[in-house]
Formats: structure tokens, sequence, C-alpha cells
């Protein structure tokens, strides 16, 4: 299969500038659990696309900063995508699974050291 997945506010929490402009990409805090499920399913041969809207707005080039990012958390990922996602408000898809739902049971676990409980998810 074929998995593309979200970064920002899916595998990891992003904060906003404290002035509302822009957000912090570079101090996103890492959902290891969500990680951790995505690595399964990379280690199991799926295809896994990292699609990200960082750089739409702003036309700024994320794509290095946010591939050594994602490796330093131990992301594996087929291809990572940056600056070609369309950053709506709400994605209408046939194949579109929301990430609370695909997630299920997962906890957004931010410290890598926190013992994974395996998802009761959609895997």
């Amino acid at each position: 299969m074929i998995y593309v997945v979200d970064l920002d506010g899916t595998l990891c929490e992003t904060f906003s500038n404290p002035d509302g402009h822009g957000m912090k990409y570079y101090e996103a805090e890492p959902y290891y659990d969500r990680i951790e499920v995505i690595n399964k399913l990379w280690e199991e041969g799926h295809t896994i696309i990292i699609e990200t809207a960082r750089g739409c707005g702003s036309k700024i080039n994320h794509y290095e900063r946010t591939f050594d990012q994602l490796r330093s958390w131990g992301l594996k990922f087929t291809s990572l995508r940056t600056g070609v996602k369309f950053g709506g408000d709400l994605f209408i898809d046939d194949k579109g699974v929301n990430s609370e739902d695909f997630f299920n049971g997962c906890s957004k676990q931010t410290n890598k050291e926190d013992p994974f409980i395996p998802s009761a998810g959609l895997l």
C-alpha cells in the first residue's frame, strides 16, 4: 500500500510563532508512538510519503531541514514532499482517514523514552 501522511498536527505538535505569524516548525515535538506505527508500516514494505504544506504560503524551501528533522526523530519514509500540499481547512477524499481515527489509541507521546503502547486504530 501507499500511505500519504501529513506531518504537522499528525506526526508532531507544531507551535505558532508568538506574534501569530507563521509556525515554529523546527521546534515541533514528535509523536513517537505515531512514528513507531509509521515505521512498522515502512518495515512491512509499504510506501510512506510524508507530505507537508511547509512553504506553501511563504515559498520558503523547507525540504532539507524537514528531512533532517524527520531523520532525527527516527522516522522511516520513502519520500518527503514539502511546499506542494494545499493548505485547506477540510479535505474531502474517498480515501481520506482522519489521523485521530488512524492512530486511535496512540497518546501523542512526545517523550521517546516512554514505553510504546500499540494502537487499536485502523491497522
